[in-house]
């Protein structure tokens, strides 16, 4: 039987650009491993190992039963915007209007239509890094040029805002802003935020991105600080948030923007033209989820609290690594430079010969060499044990 030739498919030059989230390749290296008889212990997914609460799971439910089976609104359905902008003025202290609310399907979407609104060959945008991988991926493939706001250990992997402002040029059209951050447990200090923002007021030309997935995830009594608290900035920005971590639902892929007045029609086109709408029944549960009990939420912080003071002792105390105490999120991210490894080396060398899946901070950008990021949404069993591997094979 005669086979067609393979022929090579020319695609747009942007797809060369794109980038990955190497937090799933591993976890699909893990698991191929898992299924062929090996021992693997993941800390390298970034995802709350606790159930969706069941008043969530039932709301869900309820909504299908019920009929919810159909579009909604592009922005989502009015009622959980409604409950979005409430949730911020409970939490974050501000009165925003629900009319710039949107709803979308997990929190990519909303920095994704940032780039997309924003990046453009011959303008910069700027972005922590280490940080999130798809920062930097979708400035790339927009074409526009990625400029690193570096995050360092000795600042507990917050910035210098004198060093961010000095690197404002004229074509600087965003700036991204993440706390507390993903990969580092990085918390940037209100003093910090302050000098940042006074700085941005001389550059009104830049919009800026507060990524606050993390919100609800501070310690040590730390007082989460929005962006949304400077009035001066709030007509030029965007922020981010959703439900994923708060309330343990990753799978269910909900997250929101709130977008000022001038941009969220934009945002909105976008929507449409993508995604048209998020899932009516599981919005129907992330109006549960902020609008009921919130016990489950801070049964789980308490989890994660202690779990994190233990994966920081036992790191430690692995030959060549230092870690500094996370101060949100759930991620520890120890200094392994003692250890004569490249980052990359390491991972690898920790997932085949000692069965622990942990990222490399390059996989977090170039700043992130000589770090691994450890997840410790996992339980306290499962962590000495992974740490215990990492040591006895450094020893």
């Amino acid at each position: 039987m005669e086979t067609l030739k393979e022929t090579a498919l020319k695609q747009a030059n942007c797809m060369s650009r794109l980038g990955t989230e190497t937090a799933f390749e591993v976890l699909a290296r893990a698991k191929a491993l898992q299924a062929a008889g090996k021992d693997v212990i993941n800390l390298g997914i970034g995802a709350p190992d606790f159930h969706t609460p069941d008043n969530i799971v039932e709301a869900g439910i309820k909504a299908l039963k019920d009929g919810y089976h159909f579009y909604t609104p592009a922005k989502g359905l009015p009622e959980l915007r409604e409950a979005v902008r409430d949730d911020i003025l409970k939490y974050r202290g501000i009165e925003v209007d629900a009319d710039n609310v949107m709803i979308v399907p997990g929190g990519k979407p909303t920095m994704f239509y940032a780039m997309l609104m924003f990046g453009e060959p011959g303008v910069e945008i700027m972005y922590p890094n280490p940080g999130f991988p798809i920062y930097e991926s979708m400035i790339n493939f927009t074409g526009a040029k990625p400029v690193p706001i570096e995050l360092t250990e000795d600042t507990g992997f917050s910035f210098d805002p004198e060093k961010v402002l000095a690197s404002i040029t004229p074509q600087t059209r965003l700036i991204i802003v993440n706390t507390p951050a993903n990969p580092t447990g990085g918390v940037i200090e209100k003093a910090d935020l302050d000098r940042l923002v006074k700085g941005l007021e001389q550059h009104p030309h830049v919009t800026i991105l507060s990524d606050e997935i993390y919100s609800r995830m501070t310690y040590d009594g730390l007082k989460h600080e929005s962006l949304l608290q400077y009035e001066s900035i709030r007509d030029r920005l965007i922020v981010l948030d959703g439900w994923s971590k708060t309330y343990s639902m990753t799978g269910w892929r909900l997250g929101w923007g709130l977008w000022p007045k001038s941009l969220i029609r934009d945002a909105e086109r976008l929507q449409i033209n993508s995604a048209s709408c998020p899932s009516a029944p599981v919005q129907v549960a992330g109006i549960e989820a902020l609008r009921g009990p919130q016990d489950a939420v801070g049964v789980m912080m308490e989890a994660f609290d202690e779990r994190r003071k233990i994966i920081v002792d036992e790191l430690n105390s692995v030959p060549g690594f230092s870690c500094v105490m996370p101060k949100g999120a759930f991620y520890a991210f120890p200094n392994i430079t003692g250890t004569g490894f490249k980052a990359k080396q390491l991972e690898e060398k920790l997932l085949h010969e000692a069965g622990v899946a942990v990222l490399a901070g390059t996989s977090f950008g170039h700043l992130g060499e000589g770090y691994l990021r450890f997840s410790y949404a996992s339980s306290i069993e499962e962590i000495r044990a992974a740490v215990g591997r990492v040591r006895d094979l450094l020893s």
